[in-house]
């Protein structure tokens, strides 16, 4: 994770949040007062988020200590202790819910992506996430995904090729499209094609696809596809795919799965904040 980068996504959260000020906290508790925080887990899942942990509170309060008794990935149960924080009381409730909120997600797309990832096990495929991403925390949720053990697609529009439907309809025909790419881009780019019929994959594959992608279609029509593919390309499979046909998709022959329900729609793990006045607080 890029920490330079998490700070500044935090401060702007935080900008949103407080606005000019904490009318609540401000009101009832002086600038000296003191206190602790106890991050506690209410339902069993995969953490992820002890560096947003660390870091959020520091950007309130510099004094402000943070212990984390977990490590990202790992497997935690109900009511146990994620992290102890000690600073400000002012701090500690105006980062209070912008912690939860991301770590909460965080951990509910890790947790979601280990299920995924133990659903395939043995198969050999990899389980991977797509751009569905919510905007602005697309490094976060990624981060996510690979902390359950599942791997990113690409990071953007930026660093892969990946011709969907409406390019194919727009340039007329995938040959067009990928020969147009070519004469664009450099040779480290990869070119990945959705094909959602055995014709357009045999065109995709003759044109020089790097990747396929197929694109809502059945295990069935994967299995009797996939034979056109040479081993050189790599092969995924994608849309309409969920927790309970997963398993059945992964002994399809395809190399990857792309999962769009791991960011898109995941429930976040309950998480929440228990908080200790320090003696002498106002």
């Amino acid at each position: 994770m890029n920490n330079i980068k998490l700070k500044s996504m935090l401060e702007e959260f935080f900008i949103e949040d407080l606005g000019d000020g904490d009318l609540s906290s401000e009101s009832v508790f002086a600038a000296e007062d003191k206190g602790t925080f106890f991050l506690i887990v209410k339902e069993e899942g995969i953490f992820c988020g002890k560096s947003v942990i660390e870091t959020a509170f520091s950007l309130l309060d510099p004094g402000a200590e943070a212990d984390v008794h977990v490590q990202d990935g790992d497997r935690v149960k109900e009511g146990q202790l994620l992290a102890k924080v000690t600073g400000c009381m002012r701090t500690l409730l105006q980062g209070e819910r912008v912690v939860l909120n991301l770590i909460q997600r965080m951990s509910g797309i890790a947790t979601a992506a280990n299920r995924a990832v133990q659903v395939t096990s043995g198969s050999g495929v990899r389980i991977c996430d797509t751009r569905k991403t919510t905007p602005g925390l697309r490094m976060l949720e990624k981060y996510a995904v690979r902390t359950g053990g599942a791997y990113n697609h690409r990071n953007g529009l930026y660093d892969a090729v990946l011709l969907k439907d409406n390019h194919l309809s727009f340039a007329g025909s995938i040959s067009s499209a990928i020969n147009k790419v070519k004469q664009k881009c450099g040779h480290t780019v990869k070119i990945e094609v959705e094909v959602e019929c055995e014709e357009d994959l045999k065109e995709a594959v003759e044109s020089g696809a790097d990747i396929i992608m197929f694109d809502n279609c059945s295990p069935g029509q994967i299995k009797e596809w996939i034979h056109h593919v040479p081993p050189h390309i790599v092969t995924e499979a994608s849309g309409g795919i969920t927790e309970v046909n997963l398993s059945e998709y992964a002994h399809t022959g395809v190399g990857y799965i792309s999962l769009g329900y791991l960011t898109h729609s995941v429930k976040s793990l309950d998480i929440s904040a228990r908080v200790f006045i320090h003696e002498g607080a106002s």
